[in-house]
């Protein structure tokens, strides 16, 4: 019996430090949830994100994390779609305890979880949401746990158009666009607008359906209205396609888009050749943080990273000023009132919020051209001021 008892209590023992070391590393730790595209039609978003993400992490560990605490990234994947960011929000929040949130990357997976942030009263931060619905209810009013990284579709959509009206000089502009799709329609009118403002003319706006391969009949009318730009406001895998169908039937007028045509340098040729798009910052940028962080996630990941990267890095540093300035990791309101006020310069340029906890910031316009091996590369072409 004493030697029973004496077992008995060297496994409490030990259960009881394990319990303590358990409870101190949980202590100890600051847990953020990512949600993205790590596999599926999207994937180059998800990837890039979460790798922006991680390289974050990595630094402000190395610099011994948020007030002695050390970040935890936790991924997961929602393959694109909404019903997957749901699931993957409550896993996050309920079964790894995440008061923080980076994620989704597109904007009908990011709106699919922003009810559910307000009520938990978990921050969720998008790295490159643009719809302008993101960040406000039905009502038109700011939802309080709710941010994002990137500019708008508004702002986006305006960009392009007075970029094709007063850089390339096109006086009559085609729209090709996916109308069950709410980034891609959002763009359109915003071009459409300014576009016009600036004494432009739309000649041809064609629509399609969210997973069409052949364009060719759209192209047919685009190509009868002789356009000297085409606007094509949609992912980069379907941007790829109609480029290449554009160019089949011999329109090799320029082409311009938004950011969702990052990932086009790995998943399309020359066919995007002669092609523009409003991006959150450029690679090859001269600035010294840009440098340097372009240099050390090519050390890290051995490739260049696109802007999803950039805005997903940045989340994570703006989340870090946050806690620091709120002096918590546990108290949302606290953490929420310190983003509100947060201004600082970070990779995508200089950010602060406004009342709608959208990023005041500019944009740039970024070429596809072939670099020295042949393949494509994006290189800067103008700023565009908010």
């Amino acid at each position: 019996m004493k030697t029973n008892r004496i077992v008995f209590g060297l496994v409490s023992a030990v259960l009881a430090f394990s319990s303590v070391s358990c409870a101190k590393k949980s202590a100890d730790t600051i847990k953020i949830g990512s949600i993205g595209p790590l596999s599926g039609a999207v994937a180059v978003y998800g990837v890039e994100a979460r790798d922006g993400s991680l390289l974050a992490v990595e630094e402000i560990n190395a610099a011994g994390g948020i007030n002695g605490k050390m970040l935890q990234l936790i991924e997961e994947d929602d393959e694109g779609d909404p019903a997957k960011t749901v699931s993957a929000f409550k896993k996050l929040t309920v079964q790894d305890g995440c008061k923080i949130i980076i994620g989704s990357l597109t904007s009908g997976c990011t709106k699919a979880i922003t009810d559910q942030s307000q009520a938990a009263k978990v921050i969720q931060m998008a790295p490159a949401a643009t719809a302008e619905n993101i960040t406000i209810d039905d009502n038109g009013k700011t939802i309080p746990y709710v941010f994002r990284a990137c500019f708008i579709d508004p702002f986006q959509g305006t960009v392009g158009g007075k970029f094709a009206a007063e850089n390339l000089k096109a006086k009559n502009a085609a729209v090709i666009y996916d109308i069950g799709n709410d980034y891609s329609v959002g763009l359109t009118d915003n071009f459409v607008a300014e576009f016009t403002k600036n004494g432009g003319k739309i000649v041809a706006k064609e629509s399609y359906s969210t997973g069409e391969k052949d364009f060719n009949a759209q192209i047919t009318k685009i190509k009868n209205q002789n356009p000297d730009v085409v606007y094509i406001p949609d992912y980069y895998a379907t941007v790829a396609l109609i480029a290449k169908q554009l160019r089949a039937q011999g329109i090799n007028t320029p082409i311009v888009g938004a950011d969702g045509w990052d990932g086009l340098t790995e998943n399309a040729g020359n066919e995007v050749l002669n092609g523009f798009y409003s991006n959150h910052y450029a690679a090859d940028s001269t600035d010294p943080a840009v440098v340097k962080y372009v240099n050390n996630f090519k050390a890290k990941f051995n490739r260049e990273p696109t802007s999803f990267a950039a805005l997903a890095y940045d989340s994570v540093y703006m989340l870090k000023d946050a806690i620091l300035k709120a002096g918590t990791d546990s108290d949302s309101a606290k953490i929420r009132d310190a983003l509100e006020a947060n201004e600082g310069d970070y990779v995508t340029g200089h950010l602060k919020f406004d009342a709608k906890h959208n990023p005041i910031k500019s944009a740039v316009m970024v070429e596809l051209v072939n670099d020295d091996k042949g393949g494509l590369k994006v290189t800067y072409k103008t700023t565009v001021n908010p």
